[in-house]
């Protein structure tokens, strides 16, 4: 399954109430969330909630996701909703190879997605890309910090090293681009756009959400603008006239088959 969104809003599994709340915010995807957010004790009420919520399919476009618990409880948590209609895809936490090796041969059609937010997770970024049934590569940067030893600031410029790291792992693999860490200022929605446009200039095409309010900021930052549209049309459009080769635009710049390829990429479905 092609992943293609650009926003992925969590709501907690224990909290029924939210689920319409969520789908109807204008993600892209909302991503049912069974790990950090719900208690302990909650787990198993959680997941019938989910369970119910997926079964019942979706009346939208909007994509519905799983994030499983780890080790066991994940595995039972991929059990318990593969193959009912309204899921789209699972989100794997502190991913390594083994976990989502196993995930994905308990899940079927439906998409997996690698979150990576440990220390073994980032060494092994590679090898967890080109795991057979992954889709894409997430960041959990939060615990990554954490398992590091790293005080990231809030724009977390110490962990772009690593970010990018995800971009090549990505692209190596054919994946989709990476799909972007949360943003914990949740009032602070300029910051959030900020960041996000930095994402996106530097090869990620998603970004995770934890309130509805960013909703928005993110789609829009990670949707090219209509200038660039524009842009990619007319280099087509240019390339086409010269007969499918390299050529030069009104400036004087050169298009080659790069350029040419990131112009389709641009203008994909």
């Amino acid at each position: 399954m092609r992943l293609l969104a650009r926003s992925y809003l969590y709501v907690p599994g224990d909290r029924p109430d939210r689920f319409t709340k969520a789908l109807d915010s204008g993600a892209d995807a909302v991503i049912f969330d069974l790990e950090d957010a719900v208690p302990l004790a909650g787990k198993d009420e959680a997941r019938a909630s989910v369970v119910a919520a997926l079964e019942a399919g979706s009346g939208s476009d909007t994509e519905q996701w799983v994030r499983i618990n780890t080790a066991s409880r994940g595995l039972e948590d991929a059990r318990s909703v593969a193959g009912l209609p309204g899921l789209a895809g699972v989100l794997v936490p502190k991913s390594t190879t083994d976990a989502v090796g196993a995930v994905v041969s308990l899940v079927g059609q439906a998409a997996v997605a690698a979150l990576v937010e440990s220390a073994v997770g980032v060494l092994h970024l590679a090898d967890i890309a080109g795991s057979p049934g992954v889709g894409a590569l997430a960041l959990g940067e939060v615990d990554m910090a954490a398992d590091l030893g790293l005080i990231a600031s809030k724009d977390g410029e110490e962990l772009w090293p690593i970010r990018l790291s995800a971009v090549v792992a990505s692209a190596a693999h054919g994946l989709v681009p990476p799909i972007g860490p949360v943003w914990l200022d949740i009032p602070d929605l300029d910051g959030l756009r900020a960041s996000t446009e930095m994402l996106r200039r530097r090869g990620f095409a998603a970004r995770q959400a934890i309130h509805p309010s960013q909703v928005d900021v993110i789609n829009e930052a990670m949707s090219p603008s209509a200038e660039e549209l524009e842009r990619a049309a007319r280099v087509l459009q240019l390339a086409e006239a010269a007969g499918g080769g390299a050529c030069v635009d009104e400036s004087g710049r050169m298009i080659d088959e790069a350029v040419l390829r990131s112009a389709r990429r641009l203008l994909a479905p």
